[in-house]
């Protein structure tokens, strides 16, 4: 076989029946042999979760899913030699992240879909049986093992076998059903008729299917009326897991439950866990009694009892985490299939809603647009457009398209819902600022700076108007509008709008509430990304202190100090107190957050950093290898974070003498950040920025220059003549120059980026000394001495930011 193979075809026709005959053929073959739902990334992550579970269950057992997935991926890493079975695989797209990780081992994926495998794997389309293996797998089954068939009964098995389409999942059922009630062969045909007798012409295998199973459904119903209702229920819900203890309210009385699944489970309409405690019912079955159309406003049968269901079933606590993961794909199921025409309900959107909140207290926020996108259909229907609840729903919608990085859309919803609050609620109503302030920030995420300031701007003298000058929304306001002058470049009036608002927080709020420590922690930033550590530094010990004493040591604005510390002392050289400081940061943000939460992935990033700065590149690169695998599987592809650990695991690359794994990969994070943030954002003008200095690294000059002068362009144009940036940009093209020998045009621009970065960052900032070293040995060369090569790229630093979030989902 070769290394990935995927096998695809109609529901029900035996494409996990041939994945599991080969993994058990073949299984002293491989070192290791694991099966894996794999409908979605997160059934996905599940099964890689279990495949921990197995290997390290000490460990395994304390550690959560996302955790458990990634410890099983690092496994596989060095294990090689393995079989991965990935189960009815829906988009062949999810499966690109795992068969680049897992290199060293045979993936098999079993399908519905034949397109979109060509960039994947080799495919293999599984038809329907022959009309022999059909009537012989027919007869087997509906006869027994040991009965050897009279010719008659084999013309039967033949008929019959023809009138269910040839495929495997129809015949195993009605085997199942003859076999148990011990109707004949040539019997069922007449009874599927007079159940549904409008079959069309010809062989249909879905409508063959439910006209076999909707007999099959009748005597059950004769047997157990409450098994039809379970059964009903398990069609909206996901089809594997099924907790039998979420189905209680069914039947509180158990022996009742037990007695419905037994008859359930007899005619093979589900199957039993090894532990007997969940179930799972194929999806095929699930889509047969899903079909038939309800009319509108009305509940399709065990949709109603299956939203009660996960009502009922919400935990009460974040800390009840087990329970929430195993509930999560049953409602993202139930969003999933919502049938047109349900009624919507209050209740079921604040389940949803509540699902959502969960994910998003767990950093995983990228997970949430499903839910928040039905919370918000919901309440649309239920409530109004503009309902308040409604527009929260719309604003949360909006952070979790931020959060994957899809500023277009999470602009949109946020301009119209500030258009919608500023029409219902009025122009300076709490919400309405909340909403402008929100904008704002994702204006500023997408380097959107030209509209993000006049709005901060314009917020806050609402703020102060309405709420006075010293409100704390006002002085978050304030605090907001200084991260927006710091990200132009315009660090002086950052500092003093800092100043000003650590001010009015000591007085207002104490000196040692969490805002004001924010502000606190903000200034030193502030400070930091001028070069004057001589301030930066003891106001972040100051800070890491307070918090330590107010907060706690592990709590995560503690967290974040620490880890804003190490970053002072690294930038300041000092890399035997960064080093420690960030091992430490991390090793508490595992332990308090988890492995694979944002915050312990900007650690391990960092880390990274510090390593590589360190000269400690064997430490750095396969920390950046980990985090960016995280990334991916926690975050997605082209999250902006991920994009980041794309962007800094080239650098490391390049510093290891690997140019050419560094341009590939900078060139992928470049045409990605230039779909996913737009060609002028920041980030993707750093990855220009950095390629460059790739191609100049490998000798090639021309592409270099070129790629620099463009980037000098637009960052002039987005970021302004002297923000720090353009400034690097200025001064890293004078070295391109000078590389090329063309001094006549590298020392002018020496010398203007000197006076610029004298005058923005001082005269004793890192920045201006490099640029003045570098203007130094230009002249050097000029006269006639050995030129050095002292211009480096910029590599996009991946730092906690030092501003509050403007706005958290309620």
């Amino acid at each position: 076989m070769t290394r990935t193979r995927a096998i695809h075809g109609l529901g029900g026709i035996g494409k996990t029946t041939l994945a599991l005959h080969y993994a058990h053929t073949y299984r002293r073959d491989y070192t290791l042999v694991w099966w894996i739902t794999a409908e979605t990334t997160e059934q996905i992550v599940t099964g890689l979760a279990a495949l921990a579970m197995r290997l390290c269950p000490q460990w395994a057992i304390t550690a959560g899913a996302p955790e458990r997935a990634a410890w099983a991926i690092l496994w596989l890493q060095w294990h090689p030699g393995w079989l991965l079975v990935f189960d009815n695989v829906e988009r062949p797209t999810d499966l690109h992240h795992y068969l680049g990780a897992l290199p060293d081992g045979h993936h098999l994926a079993t399908s519905r879909k034949g397109a979109g495998w060509h960039t994947i794997a080799p495919t293999m389309p599984l038809g329907l049986l022959d009309a022999d293996t059909s009537a012989d797998l027919l007869c087997r089954l509906a006869l027994g093992e040991q009965h050897t068939p009279t010719p008659r009964q084999r013309r039967q098995a033949r008929e019959l076998a023809a009138e269910l389409g040839h495929l495997p999942l129809a015949l195993e059922q009605a085997g199942a059903y003859l076999y148990e009630t011990g109707t004949g062969l040539d019997e069922y045909p007449a009874l599927l008729g007079r159940v549904l007798d409008t079959a069309p012409e010809g062989i249909d295998p879905q409508r063959t299917i439910a006209r076999i199973w909707q007999h099959t459904l009748s005597a059950i119903h004769t047997r157990n009326p409450l098994a039809v209702t379970v059964l009903h229920t398990l069609a909206w819900l996901a089809p594997e897991d099924i907790p039998r203890s979420l189905l209680i309210p069914l039947a509180p009385d158990l022996v009742d439950l037990g007695a419905a699944l037994g008859v359930l489970h007899a005619y093979n309409m589900i199957s039993f866990s090894t532990d007997r405690q969940s179930v799972s019912v194929h999806r095929l079955i699930q889509t047969v009694l899903r079909s038939p159309a309800a009319e509108p406003g009305t509940y399709a049968p065990g949709r109603r009892e299956a939203e009660h269901l996960a009502q009922q079933a919400l935990p009460h606590q974040d800390s009840d985490a087990t329970i929430w993961e195993r509930l999560l794909p049953h409602l993202l199921a139930l969003v999933a299939t919502t049938p047109p025409g349900c009624p919507p309900s209050t209740q079921t959107a604040d389940t949803y809603e509540e699902a959502a909140q969960y994910l998003y207290r767990q950093g995983r926020d990228a997970h949430t647009i499903t839910l928040r996108a039905a919370t918000l259909t919901q309440r649309v229907q239920v409530l109004g457009d503009t309902h308040p609840d409604t527009l929260s729903s719309r604003s949360n919608l909006a952070s979790a398209y931020k959060s994957v990085g899809d500023l277009g859309r999470a602009i949109s919803l946020l301009e119209a819902t500030l258009s919608q609050r500023e029409q219902v609620l009025g122009d300076t109503h709490p919400d309405t600022l909340s909403s402008r302030n929100s904008l704002a920030y994702a204006y500023k995420s997408a380097g959107d700076l030209g509209r993000a300031i006049p709005l901060y701007e314009a917020t806050l003298a609402q703020y102060e108007q309405v709420l006075g000058d010293t409100h704390p929304d006002t002085l978050r306001s304030r605090n907001n509008l200084a991260a927006a002058y710091k990200s132009a470049g315009d660090l002086g009036r950052a500092i003093s709008l800092l100043e000003a608002t650590l001010s009015q927080r000591e007085q207002v709020l104490g000196d040692t509430h969490p805002d004001t420590l924010t502000s606190r922690n903000n200034l030193a930033g502030a400070y930091h990304s001028v070069g004057d550590l001589r301030r930066a530094i003891p106001l972040y010990e100051a800070t890491l202190f307070q918090r330590k004493k107010v907060l706690g040591d592990t709590h995560p604005d503690t967290l974040r100090s620490r880890n804003n510390l190490a970053y002072a002392y690294r930038s300041a050289g000092d890399l035997g107190r960064a080093v420690p400081l960030y091992e430490i940061t991390l090793a508490q943000r595992e332990k308090v957050l988890g492995d694979t939460h944002p915050d312990t992935l900007t650690s391990r990033n960092n880390l990274a950093h510090a390593y590589k700065s360190a000269g400690d590149l064997g430490r750095a690169v396969p920390l950046y290898e980990i985090t960016l695998s995280q990334r991916e599987q926690v975050l997605g592809d082209t999250h902006p974070d991920t994009l980041r650990s794309r962007n800094n695991l080239a650098a490391a690359y390049k510093s290891v003498g690997d140019p050419r794994r560094a341009i590939s990969l900078l060139e992928v994070t470049l045409a990605q950040r230039e779909q996913v943030l737009g060609d002028t954002h920041p980030d993707t003008l750093t990855s220009r920025n950095n390629l460059a200095g790739a191609y100049k690294s490998v000798g090639d000059l021309r592409r270099a220059i070129s790629l620099l002068e463009v980037t000098l362009s637009q960052r002039e144009q987005v970021l302004g003549d002297t923000h720090p940036d353009t400034l690097r940009s200025r001064n890293n093209l004078a070295g391109a120059y000078q590389s090329v020998g063309d001094l006549g045009r590298a020392i002018p621009l020496y010398e203007i980026t000197l006076t610029q970065r004298e005058k923005v960052l001082g005269d004793t900032h890192p920045d201006t000394l490099a640029t003045r070293k570098d203007l130094v040995a230009a002249r050097r060369a000029a006269a006639g001495e050995q030129q050095p090569d002292t211009a480096t790229p910029a590599t996009a630093l991946d730092l906690q930011p030092h501003s509050d979030t403007p706005e958290q989902p309620v």
